[in-house]
């Protein structure tokens, strides 16, 4: 470490970046498990959750009481340590009660997406194995189509459940369940598996991300570390739970801050304004199509919402423009952008910007996030990068993933002996320690060998004033590989054409990089976190070769 650059973090002996943020102290106990950690911290007895539309909350006592009944539930349903159970819900305040039932047991939790299909459902029963189900009447039958899991109801709508329906308890009965010394408890430790997220497989077939009770108390010291909370905040929860953006923030990190959690069962741009008007919220973590839309509508949102009371937006999920965060600036004044970079194998963690100016080094995606080391690496050679040279960005700390479920494979291909996670991100650190993401490994374009990144001619589209939205896509050729094509979503009442678009580009690129086909579209395909699914766009213009 004497060699390290106190600049940039690099330390020349062995090419590691340093974080510059404070290192953040762990817990020493090793036989932890995460809900007690999150319980242990001091919370006023305030609101913890409130649901948007229907106004039901939790107070922090009744949050955990509710946990501490469903865990002695569940445990009297015979559920214990190393046993896996899927939650399949929308956003909602039993979510965290669920998840953080389960994780007390030291039983894991697995989730999905309620607009996942039920083949894909079953896909994630078959390779997570649960013993048990949560879900709501109008899932119900995600479940039935592939299984005969017991269920637990989260809710109840009146109506008879589908005959084939294995209902053995609902949320609402396990929430009475007095807390009592007849509850089996199991030792739980720090390096116990916590929960079994599957990655978005936005590159390919989704995998179950293993994560530690530890890599979740890591993930919990770091959101508290970076929102030093003084006074009573109250953040929107638009994002998804299910998700690690939804699940890190809400159903743990803000939770141990003491924060009131406004939670909305789905997202709606007027639900979201409402709820920030009515119950004073102060923070909104969202993702870059939000923010976007927020800025471009911003005087008649103003018109019709008060948004005085909000004093940070956090997004997550791509890096944001200069134009966007000046013109979000411009018209929010009061309200500072931060933004985020992590993945699901490092529990959310990687990068933050903490400030608006921090946030004004446009394109970054911040400093590397405390207790967390990173590494730039060559793809080709396998060499490490000093700063400001492009390569794959390598990260290791105590939020990277155990390894990724009954995948040997994949997880050898992804950490190596000593620990690194190979992000499959490709970024370069410049001289101050900021970390930019320039593309996905497995998306560069390979153009007669050349290497094309097509976030950088997505981020060139979305300056053109006629173009709203824009994706690039390998397309496969047999004379030179593959080459850039755009899928680009034009704004109301214009009418720019596909050679326009092809010149506009020219004009500003190297000719490797050049796009050579457009296609028009009503709406870009994104994953609840903002990234493009470019696979699905692949399918779609190669579905006619």
């Amino acid at each position: 470490m004497e060699q390290m650059d106190p600049r940039s973090g690099f330390c020349n002996s062995n090419c590691i970046f340093y974080s510059k943020r404070k290192p953040l102290p762990l817990p020493q106990n090793h036989s932890l498990d995460i809900t007690t950690f999150i319980s242990s911290h001091a919370h006023h007895g305030k609101l913890a959750l409130i649901d948007a539309s229907t106004g039901s909350h939790f107070t922090f006592t009744q949050l955990w009481q509710a946990v501490d009944a469903v865990a002695t539930s569940l445990s009297a349903m015979g559920i214990r340590k190393g046993h896996v159970v899927l939650l399949l819900s929308p956003n909602s305040i039993y979510f965290p009660i669920v998840c953080l039932a389960v994780m007390n047991l030291g039983a894991i939790i697995t989730t999905t997406n309620p607009l996942n299909t039920s083949a894909e459902i079953a896909k994630q029963i078959s390779d997570s194995k649960p013993v048990l189900a949560f879900t709501i009447p109008p899932l119900l039958p995600k479940i039935t189509a592939s299984s005969n899991l017991p269920i637990v109801l989260m809710e109840e709508d009146g109506k008879p459940p589908i005959a084939e329906a294995k209902i053995v308890n609902t949320l609402g009965e396990m929430m009475k369940h007095e807390p009592g010394p007849s509850r089996v408890r199991d030792r739980v430790f720090q390096d116990d598996t916590a929960t079994l997220l599957y990655s978005s497989g936005t590159t390919g077939a989704s995998k179950g991300v293993v994560s530690s009770h530890r890599n979740l108390m890591a993930m919990v010291k770091i959101v508290l570390g970076r929102f030093p909370i003084e006074r009573d905040e109250t953040f929107i929860c638009t994002v998804p739970m299910f998700h690690i953006y939804g699940l890190a923030a809400f159903a743990t990190g803000i939770l141990a801050s003491g924060s009131t959690i406004v939670v909305l069962s789905k997202f709606d741009m007027d639900d979201m304004l409402s709820a920030i008007e009515k119950y004073r919220a102060t923070y909104l973590p969202l993702v870059p199509p939000i923010l976007v839309a927020m800025m471009n509508g911003a005087d008649a949102i103003k018109a019709k919402y008060d948004l005085s009371s909000l004093h940070s937006v956090l997004s997550g999920g791509a890096p944001l423009s200069k134009e966007v965060i000046e013109g979000f600036v411009d018209k929010y004044p009061n309200v500072t952008i931060l933004q985020g970079y992590g993945l699901t194998e490092s529990t959310g963690i990687g990068a933050t910007t903490d400030s608006l100016e921090e946030s004004r080094r446009y394109g970054t995606a911040g400093l590397l996030s405390p207790s967390t080391e990173a590494k730039v690496v060559d793809p080709e050679t396998g060499e490490a990068l000093p700063v400001n040279r492009t390569g794959e960005l390598w990260l290791r700390g105590p939020t990277i993933m155990k390894g990724y479920f009954s995948n040997e494979e994949a997880t050898t291909s992804t950490l190596n002996s000593e620990g690194w996670l190979r992000t499959g991100d490709i970024c370069y650190i410049d001289n101050d320690g900021y970390i930019f993401i320039v593309d996905r490994l497995k998306e560069l374009i390979k153009y007669k060998g050349y290497q094309v990144p097509p976030a950088e001619l997505e981020a060139l589209l979305l300056t053109h004033p006629k173009i709203s939205d824009a994706a690039v896509i390998p397309f496969p050729d047999k004379e030179v590989g593959q080459y850039p094509m755009a899928y680009v979503v034009r704004k109301t009442a214009t009418n720019i054409s596909e050679k326009e678009i092809m010149d506009f580009v020219a004009a500003q690129v190297a000719p490797y990089k050049r796009i050579r086909r457009v296609a028009f579209i009503s709406s870009i395909p994104k994953n609840p976190s903002g990234k493009i699914l470019r696979k699905d766009l692949i399918k779609l213009a190669t579905s006619k070769l």
